[in-house]
């Protein structure tokens, strides 16, 4: 945590918007993405980022300075966005393949963004097929990071449960892969 951060959330606790304001401005993308890549639906993922925020700042009283700060605010997210898509018990299959700041292709040739794109489109898909928290788990250690522990408490789980859900779901998505993946993606891979 920064200085800059940590007087930010001090001032927030005592009741200052404005520095609750920098912390949103602050942490608005990642929620965001997180949001996204669990529900796959741009305005959703709006309204949940906002939902987010709201829930942060009306519990920042109990907020234990000790831990983390993002990870306790995209816990909030992850819990309202699997809370999302129990409600609407539909498959997501908008999430986002690629990791943030991920380096292109220098000069990819129209082939191989095609490619990409349908490697891209079938990640979704089989994602989308996992469920809420298998989904929240692999989103936050393949795109946030977050070690096993941080998993756990941001889910709510057991380290161990954690890691058997991350064990399952690679597994469940390269079985799935392998049925599902176009020759043109395989010859590429051999490439």
């Amino acid at each position: 945590m920064n200085d800059n951060e940590q007087a930010w959330l001090v001032q927030a606790q005592k009741g200052d918007d404005e520095a609750f304001t920098h912390l949103v401005e602050t942490y608005q993308r990642p929620v965001y993405n997180l949001c996204y890549r669990m529900l796959g639906d741009p305005q959703e993922a709006e309204d949940a980022a906002q939902e987010t925020f709201w829930r942060a700042y009306q519990g920042l009283g109990r907020y234990d300075m000790q831990r983390s700060f993002i990870t306790w605010l995209l816990s909030i997210a992850a819990h309202y966005c699997i809370d999302q898509q129990r409600r609407r018990r539909l498959p997501i299959i908008g999430l986002d393949l690629l990791p943030e700041g991920g380096s292109p292709d220098p000069a990819p040739g129209p082939e191989r963004k095609f490619v990409r794109s349908e490697e891209d489109r079938l990640v979704r898909k089989l994602l989308g097929e996992l469920g809420s928290q298998d989904r929240a788990a692999l989103v936050l250690r393949y795109w946030y990071g977050f070690s096993d522990q941080e998993i756990a408490n941001t889910l709510s789980l057991s380290v161990s449960a954690v890691k058997s859900r991350l064990h399952r779901s690679r597994q469940a998505l390269a079985q799935r892969w392998k049925t599902i993946q176009p020759p043109f993606l395989m010859k590429e891979e051999a490439a």
